[in-house]
């Protein structure tokens, strides 16, 4: 068990103190964020699933501001140094509990834990550095409390982080049928790296690749319609092509649909294995925006949610 302190986004300390239950692992792992609920494990089973599907670390982090037990203001211990200590205590049990069900749930993975005292935000997307994906519980909250409401920590990760973020709905939902990745193809660079993510998800699952390119339909669209049928077609073969021949055992589904974006791919999502949107990951209030398809399926979709950014260059900047 290691101990000390760490800089997060604009140099604000956080401390960390390492849970190492197996021994160190050079692979990138999954991180997820635990809940201190234990009865909220969806998003826990998805990761340690995931990080068994992909033969690398699983990494549990739990970091909280606030106390993560059933604490009161009013009862909270009176001197500081006595409260740090039973809420370190207190996570330190919310933490082994979830290393304990995401062994149970992997015998093979390899686990480890970190018990940050700070804000999740920063600790997640310094995580996010060296990870495979980074994994978040969700419970659908509004669009404001999204944004500015403390429960949520899944947008700011998202709009900075460095490796695919991936949201899984609580409860957990029902998948029927063959399993599907469902992507969204629009075309653009960001689209172009959620394709790739959506084959190597479908391929590790034995699952097939639902790709969908939604029109906005406009007041010609109908006299247009072959057309725009014709072209969403070469747009989706296009970008299919080179992750499709790096993945022939995958199955492929195009589809041309009409409609709002967030509302095609959210009833696509409906029993999909997951929903692989693409993400600019601008940061900031520009990275927020409320129009956002991204934003938008991650308050609608029915399934989890992966949300890839473009890859970092060499020069350390987004590829345009």
């Amino acid at each position: 068990m290691e101990r000390g302190r760490a800089s997060g986004e604009a140099g604000v300390p956080y401390e960390r103190l390492e849970l190492a239950m197996t021994r160190p692992d050079d692979r990138r792992p999954i991180v997820v964020g635990v809940d201190p609920d234990p009865g909220k494990r969806v998003a826990l089973a998805w990761a340690a699933d995931e990080a068994a599907h992909r033969r690398v670390p699983l990494r549990l982090v739990h970091a909280d501001t606030v106390p993560t037990t059933e604490f009161r203001r009013w009862e909270l211990p009176h001197s500081w140094q006595v409260r740090d200590r039973v809420l370190q205590e207190a996570g330190r049990h919310v933490l082994e509990a979830a290393v304990a069900f995401a062994e149970r749930r992997q015998p093979r993975v390899r686990v480890s834990g970190l018990l940050a005292d700070g804000n999740p935000v920063p600790v997640l997307r310094e995580e996010s550095r060296d990870a495979t994906a980074v994994v978040l519980g969700s419970w659908r909250l509004s669009r404001i409390r999204e944004l500015f409401g403390s429960e949520s920590i899944a947008l700011p990760v998202i709009s900075h982080a460095h490796c695919p973020v991936v949201v899984v709905p609580e409860p957990a939902h029902p998948i029927e049928g063959p399993g599907y990745v469902v992507v969204g193809v629009d075309g653009s660079a960001p689209s172009v790296a959620a394709v790739e993510f959506a084959f190597e998800e479908a391929a590790l699952r034995g699952a097939a690749v639902r790709a969908l390119h939604v029109r906005h339909p406009g007041p010609l669209a109908g006299a247009d319609a072959d057309t725009a049928q014709r072209e969403g077609d070469r747009l989706l073969s296009g970008t299919m092509a080179g992750p499709g021949a790096a993945h022939p055992d995958v199955e492929v589904h195009h589809e041309v649909v009409d409609g709002h974006p967030v509302t095609a791919l959210a009833d696509a999502s409906a029993h999909a294995l997951a929903l692989v949107v693409g993400t600019r990951g601008h940061g900031g209030l520009t990275g927020m925006l409320l129009g956002s398809v991204s934003q938008g399926v991650l308050r609608q979709a029915r399934c989890p949610v992966v949300t890839v950014p473009l890859p970092v260059t060499s020069a350390g900047g987004r590829r345009s």
